[in-house]
């Protein structure tokens, strides 16, 4: 039979410790990055947004508009600190924008 464990956990803590064990945070971060995206950019942005990946600390994003491309280039910084700000956590450090 198993060892019980006798301390009263909170689910939030034991799927942490579960992440954590199973090396799951990287694809949490691609899905939670990609969820992150959609939500701050609205659906104009996204009509256009074609491809997001997350790779390390960078977010590729791929547009279908060059013009929107252009534009939100000049913005990299802001959206790098909105995705971490909604994530709570610094996973982005660079934006490419294709």
């Amino acid at each position: 039979m198993a060892k019980r464990n006798n301390d009263i956990l909170n689910l939030q803590d034991v799927l942490k410790e579960f992440v954590t064990e199973n090396k799951l945070e990287t694809g949490l971060d691609k899905v939670q990055v990609r969820e992150a995206w959609i939500k701050l950019m609205g659906n104009g942005i996204n009509n256009y947004t074609t491809n997001i990946q997350l790779k390390r600390d960078t977010l590729y994003i791929q547009l279908s508009s060059s013009a929107l491309r252009e534009e939100l280039s000049y913005g990299k910084e802001k959206i790098i600190n909105l995705i971490n700000e909604e994530l709570g956590k610094n996973i982005v450090n660079k934006i490419i924008l294709r």
